[in-house]
């Protein structure tokens, strides 16, 4: 099975772009070096050529598939000297082995050039693809052929496959003759004194290579121990691979397979469970064949397993919390189902008790507890046993998220724990250029003298159209209306198969012809670096009698270079690009225990008597959303359940949202019920230390039409932990979204409708999971009101801006009693400070860092101890009206009677009135300094104009020390030399004339 198939990495060396001049002539003469898992190739030297083109092939052999994410791919650049010298150092890459992809979707990626050390002076990019094929190997070829002689008609089915592409083994071969032919040329030092220390042996021979499993699993698989299924699991997940099944990356499989494994629960509590694990029965009677089930009774728990026929097992794992008993016995006993008189009729087998006081308890990594026959005890029959194991557990037991649980209502899906995956998106961009030859019309048609056309684009439920456009004052020729514009789409994995491209005739509102374009075999795109390639698709008419209706020349790609936002952008998890070949290793682990949630107010009613709280978890950050296990009918339930999630960038947020699960209980109609939400908390990553635990209570607080009411409070462990600083503090220099954001910005518009329309796919293909995320969830995760209207958000922000600007007017004031002389010592110490400024300027800059250095150690013992939550003082919800939150909570458009909607339209007005008058003074300002230089007032122009002639005499004269001292003296003077009417500068300013007086 291991030899099911053979894996080829395959790396095409394209081009490079602007490299370093090498040779002393103002040029380079190019090769590049390819190391992989102990093999290497060579590239022909292009010589003179600082943008080199290669288009080279070169393939490798992957001698093991799961520990490929592991390996290293360098590309080294050297610069070709045939003067017998040593060959020069031009740049390299390192690639790690989780960004290669699966043959099909490559791309043509530029990697900057790295530098060997920090004195190499390198620079420019390297083109490169890179992906992987699998191939059949000549042991399942040989088992193919003998099968096929078996099976005649599996032999021609097989002889009717397309043969395979001969170019990989011409390439393959052509690039072993040619490391044959140079392998004496001139090469490094470097190169050689590898070469002499390992050598690499052939392709063919290789054999595979012996790490230990410390080196092949992850840092955070080193760190912790896995649970004891963890080794099971990679074995299926191994054989699934081998035998093709995988769809996706293997990688992303096993991280999301081993994130419960690799935690070791350090972060919560361990909760005993009493497990009871019902194999088969075997009754004294073996020619029964009546239905038989199991049923365990502990105090007031009492539950059965699924009814089987036949003697077949039952195999059912149950879960009892501890802290649930109520009893010390648990009594198993076995029923039967016969039918009597179109009557079931059921009869004892017996039963089995135990003393809870003498199970045996296991925690992993110790094995499964073996199962017993136990004899069943009956007054009726005898020589019935049962099969089953009872033991003390903890929720980190392998068979605990299969087991029916106590506390979380047993078997039902919507109540269990589950991880899901948000769909990975890509910006589909279609540039419409022109189109030609439109049939626009019959000429028995009435058609208008100039018709205007525009360009419809649809993908799914998203249509963007262009501009409208004149196609000419004849349309009864064929016209050729030109565009150049572009429409970007949302697409997520997996793709809607077609984007659907339409010209529409806006005279007559009947479409021209339409084009179908795939979108799955699009060319993908991962930065500007290469020209898209434009084609034309023939339009087919709206009807059968017009089946050609014109072309249309466009360009359309998949933008893998950026990062599509689906959250608002200061509320980010992820800013990763959606190409995987542009993806970073990640610079730690967060691991986040939810543990617990105290004092939950009432949700909904039970049984119309009294109220009750059935609640979950729900976190998100990056694509992964964990959500716990539904604990009913408690207002303070422990789920003690910890994640991972790996970490690329330390200025993400974590999301954490407690809500109340409505969707396990269905209405009259059968239609489920809509969850309600409890709380949220959001942690940012860059406020923690790091390898710390924090473990902290946060209050849950829900904003309602009647205002802000706290729900209880939730306990939270987290930590972050890195392995290297140097990666941490690199982050915070790297730019926060890809390099696309930059070179080819989106409008702030055009984002602004992207994250809408992300944020509904993403709702909508969680909506369709089993057990669903409801979209109520998913949409209060994502925050997705954040854009809404609110005048308690406007009232909050405006005191942000005031609150910013407050340490600004402190300072205004504190100047303001220097120059006035409130305390009379420390302006004196403030002339002695100005003195020495003016005289020792170069002190200015060290003396004002210095002063932020120590400032900042005298602040570090006063920092925050604890990750700060959403404050409601700092969102203005305690002093908020009714009416306020009663227009927040209104839909778009709005539901109110007329007269709500005047009043709040008048106030509305009166607040845009009084930013209105603001907004004009601070024009004025600025209109008053033009007016200055461009004689709207001649007088007061000519006044400045001798002013300005009288300084430069002044400042020739005088040195600008002795300027800059006399003038501060002369605003600190003391208040008996000072008047209390306006300067006249001020007054001269404030007379200058503004543009409001030519308003109408």
């Amino acid at each position: 099975m291991a030899e099911s198939c053979t894996r080829k990495l395959i790396v095409e060396i394209c081009n490079a772009k602007n490299l370093m001049p090498k040779d002393g002539q103002g040029t380079a003469s190019a090769y590049a070096i390819v190391d992989f898992d102990g093999q290497r190739r060579r590239t022909k030297t292009k010589f003179r050529d600082l943008n080199p083109q290669w288009e080279e092939k070169m393939e490798f052999l992957v001698h093991d598939k799961e520990s490929m994410p592991t390996e290293m791919l360098e590309i080294n650049l050297y610069n070709d000297k045939k003067t017998g010298k040593r060959s020069t150092f031009l740049g390299k890459v390192k690639l790690a082995g989780s960004t290669f992809v699966k043959s099909g979707s490559e791309a043509l990626v530029y990697y900057p050039l790295e530098k060997r050390s920090v004195f190499s002076q390198i620079k420019g990019e390297i083109g490169l693809k890179v992906f992987y094929v699998d191939e059949d190997s000549p042991a399942a070829e040989a088992a193919a052929e003998q099968k096929a002689d078996a099976d005649p008609g599996a032999a021609k089915s097989t002889e009717e496959k397309p043969p395979e592409d001969p170019k990989s083994e011409e390439s393959k071969a052509e690039v072993k003759t040619e490391a044959a032919a140079k392998k004496e040329e001139e090469k490094p030092e470097e190169v050689e004194k590898k070469g002499e220390e390992k050598p690499s042996p052939p392709e063919e021979s290789n054999p595979k290579k012996e790490e230990s499993p410390a080196q092949t699993l992850p840092p955070a698989e080193v760190e912790s121990p896995p649970l004891a299924h963890s080794e099971d699991s990679k074995q299926i997940l191994k054989e699934k691979a081998e035998n093709g099944k995988l769809a996706v990356n293997d990688l992303e499989l096993r991280s999301l397979s081993s994130d419960r494994s690799r935690s070791t629960y350090d972060l919560v509590d361990r909760m005993p469970f009493l497990y009871v694990r019902v194999v088969k029965a075997k009754r004294a009677d073996a020619n029964s064949k009546s239905p038989a089930y199991a049923k365990m009774v502990i105090g007031t728990h009492s539950v059965k397993t699924k009814t089987q026929s036949d003697n077949r097992e039952w195999d059912q794992v149950f879960a009892f919390d501890k802290e649930g008993l109520n009893s010390t016995n648990l009594e198993v006993s076995v029923w039967t189902e016969e039918k009597d008189q179109e009557q079931m009729v059921e009869s004892s087998l017996g039963n089995v008790s135990f003393d809870l006081q003498e199970v045996p308890k296991r925690v992993p990594p110790d094995s499964p507890l073996a199962p017993q026959w136990y004899t069943l005890d009956s007054e009726k029959a005898t020589g019935n046993d049962v099969m089953l194991a009872v033991w003390f557990g903890t929720q980190a037991d392998e068979a605990f998220q299969e087991a029916w649980q106590s506390d979380s209502g047993g078997l039902v899906p919507e109540t269990r724990a589950k991880v899901y995956l948000s769909p990975k998106l890509w910006y589909l961009r279609l540039t419409v250029i022109q189109t030609q030859d439109l049939q626009l019309g019959s000429g028995a048609e009435p058609k208008a003298k100039s018709p205007e056309l525009y360009v419809k684009g649809q993908l799914g439920q998203q249509v963007f159209k262009t501009g409208r456009t004149n196609a000419g004052s004849t349309p009864s020729r064929s016209s050729n209306p030109t565009w150049n514009e572009d429409l970007v789409f949302v697409a997520a994995e997996p793709f809607e198969p077609f984007l659907v491209v339409t010209v529409e005739d806006v005279t007559n509102a009947k479409p021209v012809g339409h084009a179908r374009i795939h979108v799955p075999s699009m060319e993908r795109r991962t930065d500007d670096g290469n020209d898209l390639k434009s084609k034309w698709f023939n339009l087919t008419g709206p009807d059968e009698s017009k089946p050609y209706a014109g072309r249309i020349h466009v360009k359309v790609c998949l933008e893998g270079g950026y990062h599509v936002l689906d959250e608002a952008a200061h509320l980010t998890s992820d800013v990763r690009a959606s190409a995987k070949q542009l993806s970073k290793a990640p610079i730690g682990l967060l691991e986040v225990g939810i543990r617990g949630a105290v004092n939950l107010l009432p949700v909904k009613t039970k049984d119309g008597t009294r109220g009750t709280t059935d609640a979950y978890v729900v976190a998100k950050y990056g694509p992964k959303w964990v959500r716990t296990r539904t604990i009913l009918d408690r207002f303070s339930p422990r789920w003690n359940e910890q994640y991972t999630w790996d970490v690329y960038d330390p200025c993400t947020i974590l999301t954490i949202g407690v809500f109340d699960n409505g969707r396990y209980r269905r209405d009259e109609a059968g239609k489920p019920g809509r969850d309600v939400r409890i709380g949220k908390v959001r942690i940012r990553l860059s406020t923690l230390d790091t390898n710390r635990v924090y473990m902290n209570s946060y209050s849950l607080t829900v904003l309602y039409s009647g205002g802000a009411k706290k729900m209880g409070e939730i306990e939270v462990a987290v930590r972050f932990s890195c392995s290297s600083w140097l990666s941490l503090i690199q982050a915070y220099t790297n730019p926060m979204l890809p390099r696309m954001h930059y070179v080819r910005p989106l409008g702030p518009a055009q984002q602004d409708v992207l994250r809408h329309t992300a944020m509904r796919i993403v709702t909508a293909r969680l909506a369709r999971s089993e057990p669903p995320l409801g979209q109520e969830v998913v949409q209060c995760m994502l925050d997705s009101d954040m854009h809404v209207w609110s005048m308690r958000r406007s009232k909050a922000n405006w005191f942000r801006v005031i609150g910013c600007l407050s340490r600004a007017a402190a300072m205004a004031r504190w100047l303001d009693g220097i120059r006035t002389w409130a305390h009379p010592p420390t302006t004196v110490l403030v002339h002695i400070l100005l003195a020495a400024i003016v005289l020792c300027p170069h002190l200015i800059l060290p003396t004002v860092f210095m002063y932020a250095f120590l400032m900042l150690v005298m602040r570090f013992r006063y920092r925050q101890r604890a990750p700060l939550n959403m404050d409601p003082r700092l969102s203005y919800v305690d002093v908020v009206g009714p009416d306020e939150l009663d227009e927040e909570f209104d839909g778009f458009p709005t539901t109110r009677a007329p007269e709500v909607v005047r009043i709040r339209y008048d106030r509305l007005r009166a607040l845009a009135s009084r930013a209105q008058t603001v907004l004009g003074d601070v024009a004025a300002q600025g209109e008053r300094l033009e007016a200055l230089f461009n004689w709207r007032d001649p007088r007061a122009t000519g006044i400045f104009l001798m002013i300005c002639l009288f300084a430069s005499f002044v400042f020739y004269a005088v040195p600008f020390k002795a300027f800059v001292l006399l003038s501060g003296f002369y605003y600190l003077r003391h208040p008996r030399f000072r008047d209390d009417m306006p300067s006249a500068p001020v007054n001269f300013f404030r007379r200058l004339p503004s543009l409001s007086d030519q308003f109408l």
